[in-house]
C-alpha cells in the first residue's frame, strides 16, 4: 500500500506542470505551442524571460523534492526516494492534467535526485554545468548528465540492483525525451542558450 501511495501521489505531483500553469495564468497561452514547444524552464526562458524560467525551474524541482521525500518517508531508503523520483518525472513528462504532453523532466529529476541520490546527481550536475558552459547546449548537458548519473550509481552502489534499475530507467527516459534534440545536434541545428535573450 505504501508503494502504491508513493507511485500515485508522486505521479500526480509531477503532473502539476509549472511551465504550463504559469504560461496560462500569465495570459501568454500554452507554452507548449510556443518556441520549442516544451514545457520546461529552457523554453520558458526563451519565450517568457528569466523570471518565468526561474519560477518554472524552482517549481519543477520542488515537486521532485517532495516526491522523493514522500518515497523515503513511506517506503524508506534510497529505493523509496528513487520510486518517488521516477514517478514524479513520469508525471512531469506525461501529465494527466494536461493531455499527457509535458516536458523532459530534467529539473524534476534533479530536485528529486538531490534527495534520493545526492552524490551521483551532484557529479552529473557538474557534467551538465561544464557542458553547457563550454557548448551553450542545454540539451547536450542534460543528455551527458543522464548518462553520468546511472554510471556513478553503478560505481557507488554496485550491488543494489533495485535502486540501480530505477536510476537507469530515469536516465534512459531523459535521453529518450531528448531524441529530437539529438537529431538537431547531429545536424548542427540545435539552438544554443542565451541568458541575455528574451524572445
Amino acid at each position: 500500500m505504501k508503494i502504491i501511495l508513493t507511485i500515485v501521489i508522486s505521479y500526480l505531483l509531477g503532473s502539476c506542470s509549472t511551465g504550463i500553469i504559469l504560461s496560462k495564468l500569465s495570459g501568454a497561452g500554452d507554452i507548449r505551442t510556443k518556441g520549442s514547444k516544451n514545457a520546461g524552464a529552457t523554453n520558458m526562458l526563451r519565450v517568457m524571460g528569466k523570471r518565468a524560467a526561474l519560477i518554472t525551474l524552482l517549481g519543477d524541482m520542488l515537486k521532485g523534492v517532495i516526491a522523493a521525500l514522500l518515497g523515503k518517508w513511506l517506503v524508506g531508503g534510497a529505493f523509496g526516494g528513487m520510486l518517488g523520483s521516477v514517478f514524479a518525472v513520469l508525471g512531469h513528462n506525461f501529465p494527466i492534467f494536461f493531455g499527457f504532453q509535458g516536458g523532459k523532466g530534467i529539473a524534476t529529476s534533479f530536485g528529486s535526485l538531490l534527495v534520493a541520490m545526492p552524490q551521483p546527481i551532484l557529479i552529473a550536475f557538474a557534467v551538465f554545468v561544464i557542458t553547457v558552459a563550454l557548448t551553450r547546449y542545454v540539451s547536450l548537458g542534460s543528455i551527458l548528465a543522464a548518462i553520468t548519473f546511472p554510471t556513478m550509481v553503478l560505481i557507488m552502489r554496485p550491488f543494489n540492483l533495485p535502486v540501480f534499475s530505477l536510476c537507469l530507467f530515469e536516465g534512459a527516459l531523459a535521453i529518450w525525451r531528448h531524441k529530437a534534440n539529438i537529431g538537431r545536434l547531429v545536424r548542427h541545428e540545435e539552438s544554443k542558450i542565451s541568458f541575455s535573450k528574451k524572445a
